[in-house]
Order: structure tokens, then C-alpha cells, then sequence
């Protein structure tokens, strides 16, 4: 599919770099799920896909470290109602449990985030470049390999656009060459390490990376910005680590849980999940076309997986995801023990992000980078 990161274009650190890095993300939850949402979700949101052309929305609220509950509206295909068990296709919001995969791995001394990659594994493409050797697990799962986001972007053959290590730079690629290196120093498959080491153990049911029979059904189909039905893209061979995970909003909701919890992994790859070497403030804020100075953030960079937003007293650890005719967003304030998961399958999903957290988590500087985002 092609896949639209929600901050993947990132050139400079110019307005438009905050404002996509904004929708970039105990015990699992074991008490019910009940599905009533607050009053103002539940009369708010059909009107708000109606107000923006959006098909559906499906919402998981966490509080407490648990899952509070779980809703639905809008049609998941014409005629078809959505529900809290329709499967969506997250895009990017594939990559924080592909990170989760290799930092579970990590944590067992299985791979390394530090070692040179190419121990293990060497994209022909640049099999005689030297930088090949600066590539560890932990530029990849930072976004710092250099990569374009896909080598289509580079007529197809792999190819360094900055020195590994020295820049953010989004790239889809990085997560497959991350994907590669992992199956090849733990001889497992990355799809196999994924339900012994996150889908199992959290109890995930319902997200695969590849097709299963019990998709068939409930599959929220991609809508263009007019409102026209699309086909989902659905990985049926090769899974992507990056891209077309296929999910419920309670499953990802309970992932998030997991890692606010840091379930899986070692003491010291949690210290470091949110951690961040790069600092992604600096020039966004302020100007004519830049966010309020009083909006900016404290900081900004990307973890393990994750982007970090550091507000006064407060983090929003998030990500997003952008394919065509799909838009998703998940995030957690670990300070507060509150998250929440934002499913669309609509090109325009999310220009209703905002009215939804407006009403679960208002922090009026978090919503001034989704609102400008939405526009």
C-alpha cells in the first residue's frame, strides 16, 4: 500500500515537522470492557463523520492503566455497521509493536540494539557502501538510518540520504531492515516472535500482520476523502513490520497497557524506551505558520517506537498512522495512567481526532498540534 507517515515527511524542522510528529505513540487489562462511551462521544461522533466525510471511527478509552471502554460509529463498509470488534488496518501504528517485538527480544539477550546490523543482516542494495556498518537496532527504531521512507522514493534501490545516526529521517525502511536483522540473529520469524512475545502474552486475539480466515467480515474498508469505498490492502505473503497490521481498538488498547506498564522488557530497555538522543523542538514554534509559542512543547524527539512530547509535569507518548483512505492515532500519558486509540477508515479521519480528545484528554497545547494538524 502506499503508505502516508503522519510525520514521515519530515525536511528541516519547519512547521510541518511538529505538526506530523503530533500524531505520531502491572497487568494487562482483566476487568470488563464495557462499550458505553461518555454522552458527549456518543452523540458528538456521528455527527463529527458526518461534519468531515469520515466512514467510521472506533475508540478505545484507557484510564486507571485499564481499558474504561470501547465504542464504534459509523459504517465499517456501506451498509455495514462498525463495531468495537471491526478489524482496521493501523498503517504505521504497525511499527510500535514491531518495535515492541525487537525490545521484548532485546530484553532476552536475543538481538542487540546496539550491535552493527550487518553481523547479521546486509541489504544487497548496500552491500558496498561502509555506512551499512553504523546501522544498529537502535537508529532503526529511532528513525535515524538515513533511509528515504520507501525505495520507490529512489527508483527502487536502497540508498543512504544522511549518515546513520546523524538525523531524524522517517523511513518505513528502516522498520524492514530492523525486521530483517531481527529474524536473522534470532532465527525465529518476526510473525512467530510476534505471537509468542506480545500477541500471546497480552492476549491480542484479534491483530495479525497477515491475512486469517477470521477476518473475513470485519474488515473496516479504506474510504477516499469524497467518501468513495476502496479495497483494503491486505498482506497475504511477506508481513511488512512498518505497515498493513491488521487490529481491534481493545486489542491495541491492551498493548498499550502493556508497555505504559513496561510488561516484557528488561528495567533498563524500559528506562530507555522513552528516551530519546535527538531533540526535535527547536524551530517549529512561533512565526506566522509555526505553533504558538505558548502551545510548543518542553520537547520533542523520537524514543524507541515511540514519539515523546514533554509537556509541564506531563508526557503524551504517541504515534499514528497515515495509509491512503485510512487514518489511526494512539496515545498514553504515563504520568496520568491514561490513553487513547483512534481507529479511522477514511482519508479524512483525522480531522476528527481532536473533537474526540477534546473530550477525554484536554490538554489544550496537545490539542493545538492536532488541530493544526487537521486542517
Amino acid at each position: 500500500s502506499q503508505q502516508v507517515s503522519a510525520f514521515g515527511a519530515v525536511r528541516g524542522f519547519m512547521r510541518s515537522r511538529i505538526l506530523s510528529l503530533a500524531l505520531l505513540v502491572g497487568a494487562c487489562a482483566t476487568a470488563p470492557e464495557p462499550v458505553a462511551a461518555p454522552a458527549a462521544i456518543a452523540t458528538g461522533a456521528p455527527q463529527w463523520l458526518a461534519q468531515s466525510n469520515v466512514a467510521s471511527v472506533a475508540i478505545a478509552y484507557i484510564e486507571g492503566g485499564r481499558v474504561a471502554w470501547t465504542a464504534a460509529y459509523g459504517e465499517q463498509s456501506p451498509g455495514v455497521p462498525a463495531t468495537p470488534e471491526t478489524l482496521y488496518n493501523v498503517a504505521s501504528l504497525a511499527k510500535p509493536i514491531s518495535a515492541e517485538v525487537m525490545l521484548r527480544l532485546a530484553s532476552q539477550g536475543r538481538v542487540s540494539l546496539d550491535e552493527p546490523m550487518s553481523r547479521h543482516w546486509i541489504d544487497p542494495d548496500i552491500a558496498n557502501d561502509p555506512r551499512r556498518d553504523l546501522l544498529t537496532l537502535r537508529i532503526a527504531l529511532s528513525h535515524r538510518t538515513g533511509f528515504p521512507n520507501w525505495r520507490r522514493a529512489t527508483n527502487g534501490v536502497l540508498t543512504f540520504q544522511s549518515e546513520p545516526g546523524s538525523a531524524f529521517t522517517y523511513a518505513g525502511e528502516g522498520y524492514e531492515y530492523a525486521r530483517r536483522y531481527t529474524q536473522a540473529a534470532s532465527d525465529v520469524p518476526f510473525e512467530r516472535a510476534a505471537q509468542d512475545l506480545v500477541f500471546d502474552p497480552i492476549g491480542m486475539r484479534n491483530t495479525a500482520y497477515t491475512r486469517r480466515d477470521w477476518f473475513a467480515g470485519r474488515i473496516a474498508v479504506p474510504h477516499a476523502a469524497d467518501g468513495a469505498a476502496g479495497e483494503p490492502d491486505i498482506r497475504t505473503d511477506e508481513m511488512l513490520a512498518s505497515d498493513d497490521l491488521y487490529t481491534t481498538v481493545g486489542d491495541y488498547a491492551r498493548f498499550v497497557i502493556s508497555v505504559m506498564n513496561n510488561e516484557g522488557v528488561s528495567a533498563d530497555i524500559a528506562r530507555q524506551r522513552l528516551q530519546y538522543d535527538l531533540e526535535l523542538r527547536d524551530g517549529g514554534c512561533g512565526g506566522e505558520n509555526g505553533i504558538p509559542m505558548d502551545a510548543c512543547p518542553l520537547g520533542v524527539g523520537m524514543g524507541l517506537g515511540w514519539m515523546v512530547f514533554r509537556y509541564e509535569g506531563e508526557t503524551v507518548v504517541t504515534h499514528s498512522g497515515s495509509d491512503s483512505g485510512e487514518q489511526t492515532l494512539a496515545f498514553f500519558v504515563p504520568e496520568r495512567r491514561i490513553g487513547v486509540v483512534m481507529f479511522t477508515n477514511s482519508e479524512n479521519g483525522k480531522r476528527v481526532f481532536p473533537q474526540i480528545v477534546a473530550q477525554l484528554y484536554p490538554n489544550e497545547d496537545y490539542l493545538t498540534l492536532l488541530r493544526m494538524q487537521a486542517r
